[in-house]
């Protein structure tokens, strides 16, 4: 997370609904030679308070949990390149906006009799978002060939006891300039850069 509290303007009902409508980040726990890090997406519960995810069974984190660990989940979002040109002011610096959002809290192994309801529940949030495609069911699948899937998998969920993120945005520069970088990083590089551009031109001064 960025230090400067500038930055950290968005609340927690906008941080939780940021990470549950992006689905996906890196889950970190601590090791003893470095960090375990795991590519992961996730089903955010309606309150906020634990992410349901599952994870390959020889992945280091799960063979991690046969004791609850504490985790981190970072969710990231738009994020790109700014010139200082683009500011339209004297004496500036490059820098990178972006967007992440942190879930920390204790991360446990859930019941394998859990995994079936689990996978139903992400692939029906998924599916929902690409209607009208009919959407894709477990119960479109070989039930033998499902089971077999499923033994290579684990149900795991994030207990949420911290919530932050950074919501960095050019808010710190006044508005001409910040509006001026928004009109150019579009065009830029970075990743969904169009949607970084909105979030810029509807940040706020502090």
């Amino acid at each position: 997370m960025h230090p400067n509290p500038i930055f950290h303007d968005a609340d927690t009902a906008q941080n939780l609904q940021f990470a549950r409508m992006r689905a996906f980040g890196v889950l970190a726990i601590s090791a003893d030679e470095a960090p375990l890090l795991s590519h992961v997406p996730f089903l955010l519960s309606d309150d906020g308070t634990y992410a349901d995810l599952h994870l390959v069974r020889s992945n280091p984190i799960a063979r991690a949990l046969a004791t609850p660990q504490p985790a981190r989940l970072a969710v990231s979002g738009p994020d790109g390149y700014i010139s200082p040109d683009w500011y339209g002011l004297e004496d500036q610096v490059p820098t990178w906006n972006y967007i992440a959002v942190h879930l920390t809290g204790r991360l446990e192994r859930r019941p394998d009799d859990e995994l079936r309801d689990l996978l139903d529940r992400q692939s029906a949030f998924y599916e929902a978002r690409l209607l009208p495609k009919p959407p894709w069911t477990s119960a479109k699948m070989d039930a033998s060939a499902l089971d077999r899937l499923m033994r290579m998998i684990v149900p795991v969920r994030l207990e949420i006891t911290g919530v932050d993120g950074t919501w960095k945005l050019s808010q710190n520069k006044p508005e001409t300039a910040r509006l001026g970088a928004a009109g150019s990083v579009s065009g830029g590089f970075g990743a969904e850069l169009e949607e970084l551009s909105s979030l810029m031109r509807a940040a706020k001064e502090p």
